[in-house]
């Protein structure tokens, strides 16, 4: 089995979207999401580790340690009674969560062991799990547009839909373009609690890469990621706040572009000269354009 990390990371994406829709809202019908006061698009933590957890499912499958706790189909309170039964405990335990059920969750299940997990629900309590991997929400760097269109299909519901009619109406919600920025860290120290390892570290780094590459549809139009730096500290706790290295990552509009519409409209700078003592500075090789 690989070693745990014993480096602490921080990291941005950039990624973008081209005639689609990056985070819809149930809310406003399933429109981008969008912050009311700078009309800056917003996409989620949640939607970025379900891309993530999508592509490890895609390359792993089943395979042991590398299951999804967090997938469609499946109740979470089944999979604590599985972890009972797979270490041959048949008592239920409600209210005191089970360290070696627990253990057994982080050992078999990657995204418990990379975002950690609630997993004290139901009749078989397997503790708590705070991940070593965080996300905050991605922003777009300028304002977006939310496009509304109309759109028709050839074709009726249903058999006395026929009678009134022969085509439908229909809406599609679109981001015309947008570049966001996201940023996660990850806790060397909180990697030793759930068993994240080396390994781990370099298959997350793959799905983040990757996570639109397996995740096409017409509703999220053209989306790729666009940028992927890393920061990786000489020590477990860190050389230097996440907040100074962030400010290293630097994009803006080119001179004489008014309204962005593809990501060569966007000048990044890497300030690795300024780098703190103590932290390097990972621009990967993948999603260099």
């Amino acid at each position: 089995m690989s070693e745990l990390i014993k480096n602490r990371y921080e990291f941005v994406v950039l990624f973008d979207v081209e005639n689609g829709n990056p985070n819809g809202d149930p809310d406003a019908g399933n429109m981008p999401r969008i912050d009311a006061e700078t009309s800056h698009g917003i996409v989620t933590d949640v939607c970025l580790k379900r891309k993530i957890r999508n592509y490890v499912e895609t390359v792993k499958g089943e395979a042991d340690g590398y299951r999804i706790y967090v997938k469609q189909g499946v109740a979470l309170n089944s999979q604590h009674e599985n972890a009972y039964k797979s270490i041959g405990i048949t008592e239920k335990s409600k209210d005191k969560p089970n360290p070696d059920a627990k253990k057994f969750m982080c050992d078999n299940f990657f995204d418990i062991r990379t975002f950690g997990a609630v997993m004290t629900t139901g009749d078989y309590n397997c503790g708590q799990v705070r991940g070593p991997v965080q996300l905050n929400f991605a922003r777009s760097l300028d304002k977006i547009v939310q496009s509304e269109l109309t759109i028709t299909r050839q074709a009726v519901t249903t058999e006395k839909d026929l009678e009134k009619k022969t085509t439908e109406m229909g809406r599609k919600h679109i981001v015309p373009y947008g570049l966001y920025r996201a940023e996660g860290y990850i806790s060397a120290k909180l990697a030793q609690q759930t068993g994240f390892s080396e390994n781990d570290l370099n298959l997350l780094f793959e799905a983040i890469e990757n996570m639109f590459e397996h995740d096409r549809s017409a509703a999220r139009g053209k989306m790729a990621v666009r940028g992927f730096y890393i920061f990786k500290h000489q020590s477990e706790l860190g050389n230097a706040p996440s907040h100074k290295l962030f400010k290293l990552i630097e994009v803006k509009r080119k001179e004489g572009v008014e309204v962005p519409r593809s990501f060569d409209d966007y000048e990044v700078s890497v300030n690795k000269d300024n780098a703190p003592q103590g932290v390097e500075v990972i621009e990967r090789e993948y999603c260099l354009v």
